[in-house]
């Protein structure tokens, strides 16, 4: 865990020393974050930024650092040891901070100075620290509210986190109620008897949790650290009303000792087999494997695909059947505890919805659930099978309250409102500066203009943002006519303009059935207006009168990639899954993609690698590696700042702004370019690394990046190059191979090797 924290530091750009019992050790925790899957680095050169060494030549070092993140084994005797030796060479007001989540931290810190036990409080990261948001803060006896504060701050700034401060109780927030869920999950495994494949495909992304569900995260963490912590829990909560749920089950506890505690076994839960590595599952009630079935419940045919979630799971809890019995305990039974546990576990329901949704990356926390599910129906349903509501829970009915949130609205209320659980009614819900929330803006504000695939709203301060709200953010022509209209609405009512949104994705690119069927249909004129009303779009983007800032995080692909490089300036996610990816589907980028890299790198090798093999970065910092992002674009740390973070770089942009004209001296190689280009394209053929339809389609890429194989050293016009984007697009979809290609992929959601 030491090893993943320093290595989110060093994506912050802060340096660290890493420590361990001896400099071998703690090389190789350093050497397995960079070999992790998924990457615990920005980019591998970011490893440079943290020194390695031991306890015993190495902790006098300590003394040029700010903050020492204790993350040794949970143990009051050795974190003390350590605590003894460091002691000397902590420098005053440096911050101490144990991960720990299982020891008071009174006993960690008695009998220490009061200026130590001033500056120790604990951190619960979330394991991976880069990819989970969550950090939890825990006060100690006598930590002063200044240096807890600072730490928030820097945690929220600088590491990107969702920082919530908990009270000194077993698990804290986020552990607590999900160990309890997982729990739960096991328990109604073999109460209602289902398969370990059933109840992962009914606790996935169907009900808003991550894909990996219940029993693949179980490998994932493993079963033998699960035992330890509902082991150390059980023992830690004695009056907890529902202790017993804090139980392994037997046939988790059999295949612990057979050794099959999961992914770092090589099987659990699951396990692969053969040279194809077929995924078998576990038969939980003889402990034999089998290949995995796909379960079906004849119900979700159709529930499944309802939306918006809440509506989903009202629908969900609603069924008569295996499926709804099983998710109607589950859910009740989670959202009942959680209500048990305000306040002994936290004073508000708003950090505890928070510490689930950024620790467990949940959709809902359990009181936006509740609500989800009616909370009077919810309650009535829950009192009628003779469980008991928590008395905070009752009260609340008592005063007539009808949901635990009610969101600001501009003609009933300015603020969103949560209910206070510790004391009676509802309390406005502070303002979070520097974080705006989209769908509470269009709340409290109602849209400028929208449509079914987009809104434009006004962020204040004379910034207009043109939200996406497709499915999947596949950029459409109501997208692209939202654009348009928010580039208009720029010239005469808006100083700047940011294009972003709050979705799962930025965007995967253009609706690729709406050009499969232009293609099959032959409409070619068609085809060719709208590919060339595209690239348009985005030239007047790039040459807007003012400054438009695009906001991209998670996958940008396709066009999602290329409206964006044509903005006056990105404020991206530092996670910023970001590439030109149309040779998947056997195309060539035509938005502009392949002319904007012309006009930002002389390396065309590196370019028709980069779009020949359809390379995505894995960050932003590598996204800035490839040329997406440029000197001037920013990176916001945190997710939930990226909106605010690109209005901000909008506005310092308007002073002064001059919009330039379109280029007609891009250097471009001509016939030598394109004869290199074409010798690689032979050498991956013949090394078997691309098929026949590949070096067909590379070719057409390279004839493009050369720009049209001209002779000497040409200087061509960005309208030249969109021309021969939108000319060997065109080509490339009259051809049955990338056609199949297409077809493939929006049946699979794989590309084809044909």
């Amino acid at each position: 865990m030491g090893s993943r924290i320093a290595a989110q530091l060093a994506n912050a750009k802060v340096p660290s020393l890493l420590l361990d019992l001896d400099a071998a050790t703690a090389r190789n925790g350093l050497d397995a974050a960079l070999k992790s899957r998924p990457g615990a680095f920005f980019v591998p050169e970011g490893a440079r930024l943290i020194t390695t060494g031991s306890f015993d030549t190495d902790l006098a070092k300590i003394k040029d650092c700010d903050w020492i993140v204790e993350a040794v084994s949970e143990n009051l005797e050795i974190k003390r040891s350590l605590y003894d030796r460091l002691m000397p060479h902590r420098k005053p007001g440096a911050i101490v901070s144990t991960n720990t989540s299982g020891i008071p931290l009174a006993q960690i810190a008695a009998g220490y100075s009061d200026e130590f036990r001033e500056h120790f409080l604990g951190t619960h990261f979330f394991n991976p620290p880069r990819y989970l948001h969550l950090a939890e803060l825990i006060p100690g006896p006598a930590t002063r509210p200044d240096i807890l504060a600072q730490l928030a701050e820097f945690c929220d700034l600088h590491l990107g986190k969702g920082v919530v401060l908990c009270k000194d109780t077993p698990n804290f927030i986020a552990n607590r109620i999900g160990s309890f869920f997982g729990s739960m999950v096991q328990q109604l495994t073999v109460e209602q008897d289902l398969t370990i494949e059933e109840v992962d495909l009914l606790t996935g992304q169907l009900i808003g949790l991550p894909k990996s569900a219940s029993y693949r995260l179980l490998d994932i963490v493993g079963l033998d650290v699960w035992a330890h912590v509902t082991k150390n829990l059980y023992a830690a909560v004695p009056d907890d009303p529902f202790r017993e749920s804090f139980t392994m089950q037997p046939f988790l506890m059999d295949m612990i000792g057979r050794g099959w505690l999961g992914d770092k076994r090589g099987q659990g839960c699951y396990k692969r087999v053969g040279k194809d590595r077929e995924i078998h599952a576990i038969d939980w009630k003889t402990l034999e494997y089998h290949p995995a079935d796909k379960p079906r419940f004849a119900s979700l045919e159709t529930v499944r695909k309802i939306e918006p979630l809440a509506d989903r799971l009202k629908a969900l809890v609603a069924l008569d059947d295996k499926a709804g019995r099983f998710l109607w305990k589950l859910l009740s039974s989670h959202v009942v505890y959680a209500a048990h546990m305000v306040p002994e576990i936290s004073d508000r329901i708003v950090e505890v919805d928070q510490a689930m949704r950024w620790g467990y990356a949940n959709s809902m926390g359990p009181f936006e659930l509740w609500d989800a599910l009616g909370f009077e129906e919810t309650a009535r349903r829950v009192e009628a099978e003779g469980r008991a509501l928590p008395d905070n829970v009752q009260r609340m009915r008592a005063a007539g309250a009808q949901s635990f949130y009610r969101s600001a609205d501009a003609d009933r209320q300015p603020k969103t409102e949560y209910f206070d659980l510790a004391g009676s009614g509802y309390q406005a819900l502070e303002p979070r500066p520097g974080i705006t929330v989209l769908s509470d803006l269009k709340r409290a504000r109602g849209v400028v203009k929208k449509n079914a695939g987009a809104s434009l709203i006004d962020l204040g301060d004379g910034v207009l943002c043109c939200e996406f709200h497709s499915k999947m953010n596949s950029l459409g022509d109501d997208i692209l006519h939202m654009v348009r209209a928010g580039l208009t609405e720029l010239e005469t009512n808006f100083d700047a303009m940011v294009i972003g949104n709050q979705g799962e994705q930025f965007s995967v690119g253009a609706n690729l059935m709406m050009v499969l069927l232009a293609a099959q249909e032959g409409e070619w004129d068609e085809l060719n207006a709208a590919v060339h009303r595209y690239q348009q779009l985005n030239m007047a983007l790039k040459y807007a009168s003012k400054p438009v800032v695009a906001a991209p995080f998670g996958m940008a692909l396709g066009g999602g990639c290329e409206t964006p490089i044509h903005c006056t300036r990105i404020q991206a996610s530092a996670e910023l899954y970001m590439g030109l990816v149309e040779v998947g589907v056997g195309l060539i980028p035509a938005g502009g993609g392949c002319k904007e890299l012309l006009t930002r790198s002389r390396d065309i090798k590196k370019i028709f690698e980069q779009i020949g093999f359809a390379k995505v970065s894995s960050s932003a910092s590598e996204a800035r590696q490839f040329k997406y992002l440029r000197d001037g674009d920013g990176v916001s740390m945190n997710p939930e700042r990226l909106i605010d973070d690109a209005k901000q770089l909008a506005l310092s942009l308007v002073p002064g702004h001059a919009p330039g004209a379109p280029r007609t001296d891009v250097e471009v190689s001509g016939e030598a370019g394109f004869a290199l280009m074409k010798m690689g394209v032979w050498m991956a053929r013949q090394g078997g690394y691309i098929s026949d339809y590949d070096v067909v389609v590379g070719e057409k890429l390279a004839h493009v990046l050369s720009g049209g194989r001209l002779t000497g050293s040409p200087q061509v016009s960005e309208q030249y190059l969109l021309d021969l984007e939108r000319e060997a697009f065109l080509s490339l979809c009259g051809r049955r191979e990338t056609q199949a290609r297409m077809q493939h992929m929006l049946k699979t959601g794989k590309p084809l090797r044909n």
